[in-house]
Parts: structure tokens; C-alpha cells; sequence
């Protein structure tokens, strides 16, 4: 096993009396402040100002919550802080502090063109290799640039194999099987990936009512067309999208009826290792270097490279996670820390189960049980007490909050503003019927606190057919008022814990 890079957060920096306050009874799996049977004024005025909350907020299903002093650990507030809930994207923010733990800040990933042969005037007698390197950010730009880079060091023919090299993680189909086939927020995850692992399906009726469709890998200044994802409009109403692995290509469907007059759409890719050849040998052609058909290969021969590109470090690539929740990165970041850590997992869950082991090795959390990196598992349970203290342990080094996405606060008609007194800076999550959030809250004293807020109706959630998770009815009203309640806490701790004397609130 190897172990993690020069830590960034110490368990022992942390852990002592900041845990031990983190993990106080008194506030676990209750609807109140305090287990005391004899409440005091003060502490009844606060249960019953949550209590209103609650009933107020039309939230059907679990609402559990935590909220502790972020520098020291005390726990201010709690309700069931010990149940575990769906976390959904707020995985995403453990999934940042583990990469970043074992990678390190700035590691880079590196994609690479390798040759295994010789090459003498120009020609490679052998095989050319696209090499990928867990680089969740590669895009056609950055295969455009290795074409490139072949041509200028004096490639101008390839006599061998093209082959395509993806084993660095194990190719997995989708990300949740459980999602319907067309949603792009559910790829193939391999050890190469290109635009997101995402093709881009656009249509247009033509003169003859009959529609023109195009598959592309477009970047901003290339649109080279895919065949390796292929596109037929069948005369039907439902489904909208059918899909089948064709072997050498990703086949699709698409509902005459669900078109209109024209439109476009990302559509997940199935084969990225096909995908990203396909689209690297179009721009090898652009660079006059004929390459053959694409081939899989699961074991690197000895060879040279011969072209690389780096991702950005990957500080910045999970701050880009945690702002725009994108699963794919958070999936291949996972098990790229995993792989560096223990070896190379054969699932998201066998990689889930280590940054398991390293949260509770390094944050001092219970007893987390993630499935996946990135929350679109729904069978993760994470405790709001065990996220809470991941945070305290992560504010020591002020590792998590530089790079969490403010969260817009609103005034008291409910409506979005940018100067409200109170503070936050946090992860989001979101699945049908469960919504998340946590991080960190300032009050207008200055006052830093860490919070967790999961809720989740489990008992719709389970009538729910697979046709229908993109759009169930009730979950954008449910995610709505689930979002406000949220809003509401946030309010209500900045400005009940702004730097006072807590004592009255405790035990």
C-alpha cells in the first residue's frame, strides 16, 4: 500500500477536545438542543424556534442537521445528528479533501501519444498509443495540441496499430446504473476522458421535413464529427432516447416526436477510450498523420514518448468540481487518489470504501459510507455529525473553504441577495427527493461556524421508476422548499450564535 503524500490535514492537529466536543450525545438524534428532560427557558425558546422552522419549510421526509464552532468544535445545534442520509454532491467535498491529501495540490494529470517501435525519417514502423492519464479535463483542445505536437517533431507516418490506452482505471459503463442511459451527468469513467465523456447530439428539420443530426466532440474552435456515436430519428413518441452498445460504437435512437424544429444536447458517452481515438484520429488526419481504426489495448508495450499535455493543478480542478458538482471529475479524482493510495479499484464502491478508511484515518469522522465519489449513488449515508467534523478537521489547514462556491443568502420576502450579513461558502447536493448542504457560515460578528443540513423523503424516492429520475413530478417543488429551509438556518445561526455567550444552550 502506499501511503498518502505529506499530509495536509493532521488528525492529530485536530482530534482531542474539538472532537470531543464534536461528539457530544446531546445533540444526536433529537429534534432539540439538549437530551436534558428538564429544558431550560432559553433552550425551549431555541427548540421551538427549529420547530417552527421545520413546519414551516413543507419538507416531507428526514431533515437532520448540525452546526459546531468552526476552530474549536463545539457543537452549537443539532437535530439527529447521528441518522445518515443520502449526502448527494456534498460527497464531492470529502472527494476534494481526499485527492488533495493523497495527490497533493498540485499534482497534474498527463495525457501522452507514446510509440512502441521506430521511427526513422518520419515513419513509425510500429504502434502509436494515446496514453491516458485520469485527467478528468481533457478536452478536444488538448488532443489538437498533441496532434500538433507529433507533426512538429517530424511524425509523418504511422505503419502500425492505432491504439488507445484506458486501463489506468477500469472501464466502468456509467456511473450510477441506475440512471436512464440518455443523462450526461452519468458517463463511462475510464482513465481517459474526453470532453466529460459527453457527445454532442444536434439536430435540424430540414426542407424536406426530414432532420439533418450531427454527433461531435466540439471545444471552443474544434468540431470534429464522432462515428464512433451514432444517431437515428425512429417515428415514435416514447421513449425519447433508446440506447445499445454496439460493440464499436455507441447506438442511439431518438423519438421523431420529441424534436421539434431543431435543438442539441450533450448525450453520454459509453466507450471513452473509442470516443477519444475516434476524435484524436481526425485530428491526426488535420495534421497530415493517417492513423488506423482505434484499438483497445489493456497492457502498455515499452515505448517512447512522443507527445504530453498536462490538466491545470488539481487545486483548480476540484475547485471547478465543487462549483459545478461535474461527477465525472469527481469519480476519476476519487479513484486516481485511490490507485495512488491502494492499488487500482475494480468499483466506485471498492474506491469509495478507502477514502472511507482515510476519512476516518484522517478527519476523525464515525462512520461514513460513501459508495462513489461524486453522491449520484444514492445508497451513500453520511451523518450530519460525522460531515460537521470533517469540516472542523479541514478548517485547521483551511484546506476546503478557499475552494466551496459561495451560497447565495436570501432576504426575508425569500428573495437571492449579495449583501446579506450573514455569510456561506458550502458544497450542494441534490437528487430527486434529497438535498444537502454543507460547509461553513460566518456571522456578521465574524463568528465561523461548520454546518451540515441533509434532507430526504426516502419513501418517494422508492416510487420512483428508472424511466422517470430525470424529471419526477414534486421534486423541483420538494428541492425548493428544501433549499429555503436551508436558507432559513443559515439566517438563524448567524445570527443566534454571532459571537455570544452559548453556554445557556448547552448542557
Amino acid at each position: 500500500m502506499v501511503k498518502p503524500s505529506s499530509s495536509l490535514l493532521s488528525r492529530r492537529g485536530f482530534l482531542g477536545a474539538a472532537v470531543a466536543s464534536l461528539a457530544l450525545p446531546a445533540v444526536a438524534e433529537v429534534p432539540a438542543v439538549s437530551m436534558r428532560p428538564r429544558l431550560r427557558n432559553a433552550q425551549r425558546v431555541q427548540a421551538s424556534a427549529v420547530d417552527r422552522l421545520l413546519e414551516r419549510s413543507g419538507v416531507s421526509g428526514q431533515v437532520v442537521f448540525a452546526v459546531a464552532d468552526a476552530d474549536t468544535g463545539e457543537m452549537l445545534e443539532g437535530r439527529r445528528t447521528r441518522v445518515g442520509l443520502a449526502p448527494a454532491s456534498v460527497t464531492k467535498a470529502i472527494t476534494a479533501l481526499y485527492a488533495l491529501d493523497v495527490l497533493g495540490p498540485s499534482h497534474r494529470f498527463v495525457t501522452e501519444v507514446v510509440a512502441a517501435g521506430e521511427i526513422k525519417d518520419g515513419i513509425l514502423t510500429g504502434d502509436l498509443i494515446l496514453v491516458g492519464g485520469c485527467d478528468p479535463t481533457l478536452d478536444t483542445r488538448a488532443l489538437a495540441d498533441l496532434a500538433a505536437q507529433l507533426k512538429a517533431a517530424g511524425l509523418r507516418e504511422v505503419r502500425g496499430r492505432f491504439l488507445v490506452f484506458e486501463n489506468a482505471l477500469r472501464p466502468l459503463h456509467t456511473i450510477d446504473p441506475g440512471q436512464p442511459d440518455h443523462l450526461g451527468y452519468s458517463p463511462a469513467i475510464s482513465g481517459l476522458a474526453l470532453n466529460y465523456n459527453r457527445v454532442h447530439f444536434e439536430w435540424k428539420r430540414g426542407a424536406s421535413d426530414t432532420y439533418n443530426v450531427t454527433m461531435d466532440a466540439r471545444t471552443a474552435g474544434y468540431r470534429p464529427e464522432v462515428d464512433m456515436a451514432r444517431m437515428t430519428v425512429v417515428q415514435r413518441s416514447l421513449p425519447v432516447y433508446t440506447y445499445e452498445d454496439a460493440g464499436t460504437h455507441d447506438k442511439w435512437t431518438v423519438a421523431r416526436g420529441a424534436l421539434g424544429q431543431e435543438g442539441a444536447r450533450w448525450l453520454p458517452v459509453r466507450r471513452p477510450g473509442l470516443y477519444a481515438g475516434d476524435v484524436f484520429a481526425t485530428l491526426a488526419r488535420a495534421n497530415g498523420i493517417v492513423l488506423k481504426t482505434p484499438q483497445m489495448v489493456e497492457a502498455l508495450p515499452q515505448s517512447t514518448r512522443l507527445a504530453s499535455v498536462s490538466s491545470a493543478p488539481l487545486r483548480d480542478i476540484l475547485q471547478g468540481m465543487l462549483k459545478y458538482s461535474n461527477n465525472l471529475t469527481a469519480e476519476m479524482v476519487g479513484q486516481a487518489a485511490s490507485l495512488r493510495r491502494a492499488g487500482r479499484p475494480h468499483t466506485l464502491a471498492a474506491s469509495a470504501r478507502q477514502m472511507n478508511l482515510w476519512a476516518i484515518e484522517t478527519l476523525g469522522m464515525q462512520n461514513p459510507a460513501f459508495v462513489d465519489h461524486s453522491g449520484l449513488g444514492g445508497q451513500s449515508r453520511v451523518s450530519a455529525q460525522d460531515m460537521v467534523q470533517a469540516l472542523v478537521a479541514a478548517q485547521k489547514n483551511d484546506t476546503l473553504r478557499p475552494i466551496l462556491k459561495p451560497v447565495k443568502m436570501r432576504d426575508a420576502q425569500g428573495r437571492p441577495t449579495n449583501d446579506h450579513p450573514v455569510k456561506a461558502d458550502a458544497k450542494t447536493g441534490t437528487l430527486n427527493f434529497v438535498s444537502g448542504l454543507a460547509g461553513y457560515v460566518t456571522a456578521p460578528g465574524g463568528r465561523e461556524m461548520a454546518f451540515a443540513i441533509f434532507s430526504a423523503d426516502e419513501d418517494i424516492r422508492a416510487t420512483i421508476t428508472r424511466e422517470n429520475r430525470e424529471r419526477p413530478p414534486g421534486a423541483r417543488t420538494w428541492a425548493t422548499r428544501a433549499r429555503r429551509l436551508q436558507s432559513n438556518l443559515l439566517a438563524r445561526w448567524g445570527t443566534v450564535f454571532d459571537a455570544q455567550d452559548t453556554a445557556a444552550l448547552k448542557n
